[in-house]
């Protein structure tokens, strides 16, 4: 919410932001990448529509050779037995400098069937337009339930290459017969710290399934895939997505219930699941259940819920039918909200803030939306920073003098309801 200093190097032709690691500063680092789980994938079907088979891992050394750190790692067991032809591996890991017990994220790793390289990621350069793409990245579904990070080693079909290169195939392996093969798994660091985990895996010749999740288990299901424009219509809900917002196929599911809501315009309609990522906004389209009248037209929103947090997106309208985009799944709902804001202030009107070392207003909306904020100190806008909270902070400096003064406060919420409030003290 104001001015603040980023220590970067960029690629002034590109914009994309460069590694600062790569260009030899003066940071001591010889501790080798710590690799803490190992995560399996049936690749046979959506990485949304099952759990891992997770691994525990054995380290085996950790030295230095000519001043490098190097670990070597294994599993518990000696063979994994895989019960899909198709898998793919993710992992926990994280990297640390020299003197330091902060942990970072990992700068490369590289996948190896049997010698031969498959694909890797590494982490050079990269632009803001691509920041989100970290939800491909990571098993989102598992961090988004509550668990760890994991770092898929195979790039998801809706993410273009970006920091994966595919090397022999996208990562993803082929079991085509029941022998033995060797996986290693290479993580670097950006001052050539390695650490290896190696293990071997064999296909069972007795196919059982890989833990199954209950997003999946109900009936009458369509896939979505990424890639492909996704489309679902029935007579009350239309959902467009475009081909590049889902990174994995997902089977579709939808479910409806009443609304318990006084503002409410329609049913409440479960999208999927929060716990499934979206890289780009797709449309909602939602018929009003009853008459909404030409004063309540300006207000109607459609809100989404997710695990209690609530988001709202003003819509427009077509008719009976209202659409907002969003970038994210959840429950859906159509309301108005014709609330204003609540302004609190940290001090009375007329009041004297002369030992006071700032100004701390909290502005409240029903929907937990505020769309603008705008203070302004005799006339003259005034910044207020904000503590990515409720409070807007505005501390005392030369913008506000001794004497007499008017604050003059203006918050507008996402329906466009509008408070303001006015309060004078002295300095």
């Amino acid at each position: 919410m104001g001015p603040h200093c980023h220590f970067e190097i960029r690629d002034t032709k590109t914009e994309k932001v460069l590694n600062e690691l790569l260009f030899g500063l003066p940071i001591p680092d010889n501790v080798p990448p710590t690799i803490v789980r190992l995560a399996m994938y049936d690749r046979n079907k959506s990485t949304y529509s099952q759990s891992p088979a997770l691994f525990g891992l054995k380290q085996l050394n950790a030295r230095l050779n000519d001043g490098v750190g190097q670990g070597k790692y294994t599993i518990a067991q000696n063979i994994i037995d895989v019960h899909s032809d198709k898998i793919s591996f993710g992992i926990s890991a994280n990297d640390k400098q020299s003197g330091s017990n902060n942990p970072n994220g990992i700068y490369e790793a590289i996948i190896y069937l049997d010698g031969l390289p498959l694909s890797t990621f590494q982490l050079d350069s990269i632009s803001y337009a691509e920041t989100r793409y970290v939800n491909a990245m990571v098993d989102y579904k598992t961090k988004a339930s509550g668990g760890p990070y994991f770092q898929h080693l195979s790039r998801l079909p809706g993410y273009p290459q970006g920091v994966y290169k595919d090397i022999n195939g996208d990562g993803v392996i082929t079991l085509t017969d029941a022998n033995i093969h060797q996986v290693k798994i290479v993580v670097k660091d950006a001052n050539g710290n390695t650490s290896v985990l190696e293990f071997k895996i064999k296909k069972d010749s007795v196919a059982a399934p890989m833990p199954a999740n209950p997003l999946s288990s109900s009936t009458n299901q369509k896939e979505f895939m990424p890639n492909y424009v996704n489309v679902f219509e029935n007579e009350n809900l239309q959902i467009y997505l475009p081909a590049t917002t889902l990174y994995d196929s997902v089977s579709f599911t939808h479910s409806e219930k009443k609304s318990v809501s006084p503002d409410s315009y329609s049913d409440v309609y479960t999208i999927l699941s929060g716990l499934i990522p979206a890289q780009d906004y797709f449309t909602i389209r939602i018929k009003a259940n009853k008459t909404v009248n030409e004063q309540t037209t300006d207000k109607i929103l459609i809100k989404r819920t997710w695990r209690g947090k609530n988001e709202v997106v003003k819509v427009t309208r077509e008719g009976d039918w209202y659409s907002a985009k969003f970038n994210a799944f959840g429950d859906f709902e159509l309301v108005a909200d014709d609330a204003p804001p609540v302004i609190t202030i940290n001090f009375k009107d007329n009041a004297n803030l002369s030992h006071s070392h700032n100004i701390v207003i909290t502005p409240k909306d029903n929907n937990e939306a505020i769309e603008n904020f705008r203070a302004a100190l005799d006339g003259k806008w005034l910044m207020f920073s904000n503590d990515k909270g409720r409070n807007y902070i505005y501390t005392f400096d030369e913008k506000c003098p001794a004497g007499q003064h008017e604050l003059k406060v203006s918050v507008q919420d996402e329906a466009g309801n509008t408070t303001q409030k006015i309060v004078h003290f002295t300095r």
